[in-house]
């Protein structure tokens, strides 16, 4: 099974993948993402269904605002359905990990099981971590993206990224050469200022296996917001990969590898992927 597929949500055209074969894992990307980077994040060996949310990569931004974690979290849920999947593990990287924690929680009848890569919300908006981001978003809203990343650039936030996350500093200039920036800036500014929706109370009421994972010298997604979900999820795992400034492909090795070996370790225990 692959392809791409186009859906439909109040006049807006998002572009959905369903590739792979075999169980089905909702896997989302992160904030500017997109089908590539789930399909760099999520390993081979499975079928996966990734939407594209409005403004990222194929999927238009519609007319709907402000953009926010209920509106991707019910699109997603609409490629599910629309992909026939009845029950499924949910996942996702930064963004996605908040898309997948509102999922399990607010649909716990639909979802067996959650990965969360390198998660960047708890249980509050706005967090500290996403600072950086609603910076961005703001420069480019007031000045555009030309003369809004010179400002940037002069910045404190940036010097500090540049010392202690230049991985996040490098994602954080992408932003500025988007071809629509202005117009995406928009998501990034609400998004930035969101949050899943999720209490501490319902991450204590999940009942289904759950991996989260964290790395270390990121600024946006700091290892102290993967602890705290961990610790917060009954029975998760929590697993330390290397931090992709340090070693990209080893990062990435070793978030398939966990993964793969979690979803191998539930599928048969506990029914985590139907078949």
């Amino acid at each position: 099974m692959a392809g791409q597929k186009a859906l439909l949500r109040d006049g807006a055209t998002l572009l959905m993948t369903d590739t792979g074969e075999g169980p089905a894992v909702v896997f989302q990307h992160g904030l500017g993402g997109g089908e590539a980077q789930a399909a760099q994040t999520c390993p081979l060996g499975l079928r996966r269904i990734t939407l594209e949310c409005r403004g990222h990569g194929g999927s238009v931004l519609g007319e709907r605002r402000p953009f926010s974690f209920e509106m991707f979290t019910d699109d997603v849920l609409a490629a599910a359905n629309q992909a026939g999947l009845d029950r499924f593990v949910a996942g996702g990287v930064s963004m996605g990990a908040g898309i997948a924690l509102r999922l399990a929680c607010r649909h716990p009848e639909r979802v067996t099981g959650l990965i969360l890569a390198r998660p960047a919300w708890t249980f509050s908006p706005a967090p500290q971590n996403m600072q950086p981001i609603a910076e961005v978003a703001r420069l480019i809203l007031v000045h555009g993206p030309e003369k809004a990343r010179a400002v940037f650039a002069q910045s404190g936030t940036a010097a500090r990224l540049y010392r202690e996350a230049p991985d996040n500093l490098a994602s954080l200039l992408s932003y500025f050469d988007r071809p629509e920036a202005k117009s995406f800036a928009q998501v990034l500014a609400d998004i930035a200022a969101d949050e899943p929706g999720v209490s501490e109370r319902d991450a204590a009421a999940l009942d289904i296996p759950a991996l989260v994972i964290g790395n270390e010298i990121d600024a946006v997604h700091p290892l102290s917001t993967a602890y705290a979900l961990a610790a917060a999820i009954p029975n998760a795992i929590f697993a330390e990969v290397t931090p992709k400034a340090r070693d990209s492909a080893k990062h990435f090795a070793e978030l398939h590898e966990q993964i793969s070996f979690f979803l191998h370790s539930h599928s048969k225990a506990r029914s985590l992927i139907p078949s």
